[in-house]
């Protein structure tokens, strides 16, 4: 059953705690929790315990459009990062990349060390996003070229997903190719 809830509704969820929602998305809610920042979170999720439920508005586009360029804003102006955390199972942890050349001595990284660059590649494929969706120069097939292109780069990055703690953190490729 797909639960109606407005901007603004509070919200209980048995993981992440308390939260707010503040994007109403067809099949998804967006919720920010106060100890584990924005999750994605299905509107048939049965586990989420409304607390204080705002009416659903009628007008979601431009509530949503409003929030996107809201967070542009903030992103582009300030140094404040979202939070993301690797696996707890990978903390401390080294990757060793082994030549086959015999002669060589292996390469040892912390894997922390290679997380970390995996977010900032996250994170600077999605600037690269908002820059393509917001150019007055590219035109519309331009940009779903190039948007096809950036989601297809999230693919061949989801075998990384196994080092974020929550999936919700990690790359999602296109969906429809299996």
């Amino acid at each position: 059953m797909r639960i109606s809830l407005g901007i603004g509704s509070r919200v209980r969820h048995p993981e992440y705690g308390e939260g707010v929602v503040i994007q109403v998305k067809p099949e998804e809610f967006m919720i920010t929790f106060m100890q584990f920042g924005m999750r994605e979170i299905e509107r048939t999720y049965e586990g989420l315990e409304v607390m204080d439920a705002n009416d659903m508005d009628n007008d979601l586009v431009s509530l949503a459009d409003i929030e996107v360029l809201l967070v542009n804003i903030i992103r582009k102006y300030s140094d404040l990062q979202e939070r993301v955390e690797i696996g707890n199972k990978w903390t401390g942890g080294k990757m060793i990349l082994q030549p086959g050349d015999t002669s060589l001595k292996p390469k040892e990284v912390p894997i922390d060390v290679f997380f970390n660059k995996i977010v900032m590649l996250r994170d600077r494929l999605r600037v690269l996003e908002q820059r393509i969706n917001a150019s007055e120069k590219l035109t519309e097939e331009d940009k779903v070229n190039m948007q096809q292109y950036v989601t297809r780069c999230y693919g061949s990055l989801t075998t990384f997903n196994v080092l974020f703690k929550y999936q919700t953190d990690g790359f999602v490729g296109d969906k429809s190719s299996g």
